[in-house]
């Protein structure tokens, strides 16, 4: 990813943002007390995200520097740190700013910040950038072996479509209703505000920065479907939420088909869902122009952003090689239909594999990835507790007015989209030799594991060590998001076998410390972001230094989404010389994601996939 627009704040390459799935730490907090709790009940004990001193980020930032610098380097980064944080220095009076920003946020004097330095003012375009996609594992109820001819929507299609909208509707009623059980990691309750942002959750395009508009409780009664880029409002519930029967909503799904299938090509809706994929000040631009135009447009884009989420149905199917299929859900080779702004869409082929494609600001992708599992477990009941024999409201079709400059626009973004698609390289890893139980039995903590595993895949691949980016949860504390954990580690660059586990113990500590709100990057963030005056920018020498750029340049942004047994997922790279890792750990198995982008001469996902795979069979050798 490219720079803010504010080069006096911290490059936009450097704050990974579409890579916040579960850490290890997060994917084992996610676990409901026995005597189940309302959902929000906790929040009110939650604390809030702590500051932490200038010494402990100093002396932790310091550390993190070791192996990515010479001596000289070193020297001269630390020197600018001491100055920074020694007393009445000009630390000291940005922590003393950030304090009393805390004081007037309603959460944590991180959430505005993050929000905006890490997503809002990102004027690249979300996909590939910022939104995260997953695919669903393949469904035995829902699968056709041989695909249908392109053009043709499926039966299982359709039915997967509909049992998946009928559980994200139960799902909803239970945030809504607060019965959602609370989550806890062991017996610290964790922030559930999360679950309010996914429903009924958009972004909108505007200038300087976007806004993300959350609804809760989200009580709208519809559902907007997409298919050959045509777009319908369509009722799922009553007008009271009345719930109906799968079989209900996937005759709405069938009613959208019959509709787009008897429009007369001259009669159908321009692309505006490609739009979505532009970049933020060139969508904005359009937006407003739309905007402009007609009243009929502000109803329309009020009611695709106001749906509870998006159904993509498309009339072909992908390559049943996963390192094909999986890009249908990533960016749909050319991105039509689609609305990257929404922040879930679930996409569905016609042969009946499935995936979502995730706008990341209103959440991190744990909380979509309860929702997701969710979905896989309940296809065989996805049917309400009690469906009413209501009859739905029509589909209606959702229609711009356009002009010429819209219709320019549009294709312009067409062209721009093709380049961006063709521009990355992902493929996959399903990786069966062993998994967490293995890991376990030696005593080896599993995402410390992998994350060693990556280090010495890059140090083989390229000679060297890079600063490397995997996301830990705060959600133990008010409104908490994610912290960096920094894993190259001056531990993590030797492989020997009485140093692995030293590796993976400073891997650890980082973890916990992050996830008690007490990393580097964040806080570091957050001081910058309180300087007020040019001579303020000029004299944090800790900021100027080559060093503090070099170690958030994340050749290496890497998540864990375990265990991946209902479905998994990837995102772009950070940084264009870089790599966008996901990856899942199940009981006996590992799967990854490798992103790279093809303009980069040193970058090549498929060539790197074989030397992880090295690090993987050797790595478990020296634990054997």
């Amino acid at each position: 990813m490219s720079s803010w627009a504010r080069p006096q704040l911290v490059s936009r390459a450097r704050v990974p943002v579409a890579r916040c799935y579960s850490s290890a730490a997060t994917a084992s907090q996610s676990n409901a007390t026995p005597a189940a709790v309302r959902s929000f009940d906790n929040q009110h004990k939650l604390p809030r995200l702590p500051i932490p001193s200038l010494a402990e980020t100093a002396a932790r930032y310091k550390k993190s520097l070791l192996p990515i610098l010479n001596a000289s380097e070193l020297a001269r980064a630390e020197k600018a740190v001491d100055e920074f944080v020694r007393p009445g220095g000009l630390g000291e009076t940005l922590q003393g700013r950030l304090h009393e920003m805390d004081r007037t946020e309603k959460n944590s004097w991180l959430e505005t910040i993050w929000l905006n330095k890490g997503y809002l003012e990102w004027r690249e375009p979300s996909m590939i950038n910022v939104n995260w996609w997953a695919q669903f594992k393949d469904s035995p109820q829902f699968n056709l072996d041989q695909a249908p001819a392109r053009g043709v929507v499926s039966d299982v299609q359709i039915q997967r479509a509909a049992n998946y909208a009928s559980s994200l509707l139960s799902f909803n009623d239970l945030v809504n209703s607060q019965t959602l059980p609370a989550e806890y990691q062991k017996t610290t309750p964790l922030c559930m505000n999360q679950y309010k942002n996914q429903f009924g959750a958009y972004r909108v395009a505007e200038m300087p920065r976007d806004r993300i508009v959350t609804t809760w409780p989200t009580t709208a009664n519809y559902i907007t479907v997409m298919m050959r880029d045509q777009i319908f409002k369509v009722p799922v519930t009553g007008p009271q939420g009345e719930r109906v029967s799968v079989k209900a909503i996937e005759q709405q799904l069938r009613n959208v088909v019959e509709a787009v299938n008897n429009t007369p090509a001259q009669e159908q809706q321009p692309a505006v869902g490609v739009l979505t994929s532009e970049n933020r000040d060139t969508w904005a631009k359009a937006r407003q122009t739309l905007l402009g135009l007609s009243p009929l447009n502000h109803a329309s884009l009020a009611s695709i952003d106001q749906s509870l989420f998006m159904i993509c149905l498309d009339d072909y199917s992908s390559d049943r090689d996963i390192d094909v299929s999986h890009h249908n859900i990533f960016h749909a080779g050319n991105a039509h239909n689609r609305w990257f702004d929404k922040s879930m869409q679930f996409i569905f082929e016609s042969n009946g594999r499935a995936g979502i494609n995730g706008e990341h600001t209103p959440a991190d992708a744990v909380i979509p990835g309860r929702i997701l599992d969710e979905l896989v477990r309940n296809e065989k009941n996805a049917d309400p507790a009690h469906p009413t024999h209501i009859q739905l409201g029509g589909i209606e079709a959702i229609k711009f007015v356009v002009n010429d400059e819209i219709k320019e626009t549009i294709k312009q973004a067409e062209v721009n989209a093709k380049k961006m698609i063709d521009n990355v390289d992902s493929c996959l890893i399903h990786f069966n030799e062993y998994g967490s139980n293995f890991l376990k039995s030696v005593k080896c903590s599993p995402d410390a594991y992998v994350q060693m595993v990556l280090q010495l895949a890059y140090y083989r691949h390229y000679g060297t060590w890079t600063p490397t980016y995997e996301s830990a949860s705060t959600r133990l504390f008010l409104g908490g998001r994610t912290e960096t954990v920094r894993s190259c580690s001056v531990d993590s660059t030797t492989e020997k076998q009485r140093l692995l586990q030293k590796a993976i113990q400073t891997h650890l500590e980082y973890m916990m410390a992050a996830s008690a709100g007490k990393g580097v990057d964040r806080h570091l963030l957050g001081l910058r972001s309180m300087m007020q005056t040019p001579e303020e920018q000029k004299s944090a020498l800790i900021f100027q230094d080559p060093s503090y750029i070099q170690s958030m340049y994340f050749r290496l942004s890497s998540s864990n989404m375990s265990p991946g047994d209902n479905f998994w997922g990837g995102f772009g790279p950070v940084v264009p010389e870089g790599y966008g890792i996901n990856y899942a750990i199940g009981k006996e198995n590992i799967k990854f994601s490798i992103s790279s982008l093809r303009s980069c001469k040193e970058t090549n996902s498929k060539e790197f996939r074989e030397t992880i795979l090295g690090a993987l069979r050797d790595m478990k050798k020296t634990l054997a």
